[in-house]
């Protein structure tokens, strides 16, 4: 499922190999990808166009040009890919910007999201008006504000993109085993060396994971593990437990993480 790393990884892509190129031309595979927008209009707007230095904000993309603003949301199992036009288009391939020197690929398998056409800059704020602030700029300060005063459990504020944009389960479940806090934890009887550990490993995981454009597998981090038959906790190696929390499969080390 695409986190804050994966989408800055897809942002960089647009940096990379669309930033200064123009789009020749849009092409709508699947149309059922596409919000408020209709196939022809899509390209009428962008074809022409060149792409300015992209954006993200939680995992929202924003593909910029000297016009309007693609705004990407790749759902459960979205990506962006740049290709050489020569190569065979993927069978989930639903939208192709054609560009200078290759072809940007909107992929998607199961369709959950897909892409908004934004006239100008107050209609990219008026979709992002409804999110939190971008996980990777959380201070301490905001996290104490965020905090104070919620009953509810830490694990469903992390995921929730209202309060704090770009996390998911994989990283929540990673930052809290980092931090030694159990999912279920009410935010209000956080102590404030609990909410220390949260902010620095939050910062931690964001800046270990967004240069690998995912959140590393490795076998030191419980992302690492978590999907292995008998999980057992890379730190101390403790079998993992497995529960729904927030109404996702969550993760955690019962020794490390008590409740």
């Amino acid at each position: 499922m695409p986190e804050l790393p994966d989408v800055e990884g897809f942002r960089t892509v647009v940096a990379e190999h669309g930033t200064g190129r123009r789009v020749r031309r849009v092409e709508v595979i699947d149309p059922g990808v596409l919000h408020g927008v209709q196939p022809g209009e899509l390209d009428r707007a962008l074809s022409g166009r060149r792409l300015r230095d992209p954006d993200r904000h939680g995992k929202w993309l924003l593909a910029r040009t000297d016009g309007p603003t693609v705004m990407l949301h790749f759902g459960m199992t979205g990506e962006l890919r740049w290709s050489p036009g020569d190569q065979p288009r993927h069978r989930h391939d639903r939208v192709v910007f054609v560009i200078d020197d290759g072809e940007l690929r909107y992929r998607d398998m199961r369709k959950l999201q897909g892409l908004r056409l934004a006239p100008d800059d107050d209609a990219v704020a008026e979709v992002l008006a409804e999110l939190g602030p971008d996980a990777s700029t959380v201070s301490r300060r905001q996290l104490d504000a965020i905090l104070d005063d919620r009953r509810g459990a830490v694990k469903a504020l992390l995921v929730d993109q209202s309060v704090i944009a770009g996390l998911g389960n994989l990283l929540s479940d990673e930052i809290l085993w980092r931090a030694g806090i159990h999912p279920r934890t009410p935010c209000c009887d956080l102590t404030p060396q609990q909410r220390d550990r949260l902010h620095r490993e939050l910062r931690g995981v964001l800046r270990a994971s967004v240069p690998a454009g995912r959140i590393p597998p490795r076998p030191s981090w419980l992302t690492g593990v978590r999907d292995d038959p008998h999980a057992r906790c890379p730190r101390c190696g403790t079998p993992l437990r497995r529960d729904r929390a927030a109404g996702r499969t969550t993760v955690w080390c019962p020794h490390c993480q008590p409740g």
